[in-house]
Formats: structure tokens, sequence, C-alpha cells
């Protein structure tokens, strides 16, 4: 009789065990974040936003522009444009950014004037199109992973010589 007490209480141990697995692997899937990287060009306004479409937050590491072959830590590396001319936040090893769930991460972000020409406008297009950005990320759970998206969207009504 104690060794069938014995076997039945191991088993509910294990099942309690199992049964906490499960549910962390559920967490895990239903807290995860979805990074996108949103594109906006119209109204006097362009802007590179990183999304964070899921359910949980997610923590940027680091973030990469690739123009040229070459990878920078920021974008003003990456652009001939006055950086006072557009908003744009550094990231570094100390500074770390939070996305909570349906929020998201200014990179680039500009508003132009009434008396800004489109020559002003396409200028900025331009230096956007043959950039790379990588996103590098994690998750509540430490779980790393990226995404990246080429900014050659803004090239998409640009005259080409033919």
């Amino acid at each position: 009789m104690t060794l069938l007490t014995l076997a039945i209480s191991i088993l509910a141990l294990l099942a309690t065990f199992y049964q906490l697995y499960l549910q962390r692997v559920h967490n895990e899937k239903s807290l995860k974040p979805l990074g996108q990287v949103d594109l906006y060009d119209s109204d006097k306004q362009i802007h590179v936003y990183v999304s964070n479409k899921g359910m949980g937050p997610m923590t940027i590491e680091r973030v990469t522009f690739t123009k040229n072959t070459k990878s920078y830590d920021n974008i003003e590396a990456c652009l001939d444009l006055d950086p006072k001319t557009y908003d744009h936040i550094l990231l570094n090893d100390s500074v770390k950014k939070v996305i909570l769930p349906g929020s998201q991460f200014e990179v680039f972000e500009t508003v132009f004037d009434d008396h800004d020409s489109d020559a002003e406008i396409e200028r900025v297009r331009n230096q956007l199109a043959p950039i790379i950005l990588k996103v590098d990320c994690r998750d509540i759970y430490d779980n790393k992973f990226s995404f990246e998206r080429k900014l050659d969207w803004f090239s998409r009504h640009a005259v080409r010589n033919r």
C-alpha cells in the first residue's frame, strides 16, 4: 500500500513539473514581442520607427545601419544632412530602449516646413534609400532575435534616368 502511495505521489509531482513547463512555454509564446520597421512618407513628414506589434515588451540591444557595405551605430554617420534638421535617438551599450506592446521607437523623423522645396524632400529620401536598418532585440525571457529592413522604399517615386 505504501509503495502505491509513493508511486502516485511521484507521478503527481512529475505531472506538476510538466504543467509548470507547459505554462512557461505558453507564457513565452503569448508574451513574445513582434518587431517591425515602419516607414512613413507623406504630408511633408518622413519617419522611420521601430514598432512592437506583439504582446510582450521588446528591449532593443543594438541598432545597426548599413550603407554601401559599411556598418554604423548611428544614423548620423549614414546621412549627409544637418543633424539639427531631424529627430533621432542614439543607443549605445549603456543605454537600452524598451518598447512596450503597441509602442514605437523613433529612429529618424523630420517634418518639413511649407517653404521647404520638393527637391529638399527628395534629397532626404535619397539619403535614406540606400540604408539597411537592423535591430537586435531580446524579450523578457532573454530570448534574442533580430530583424531588418531596407529603406529603399523611400526611392519608390524617384525619377530614374533612362
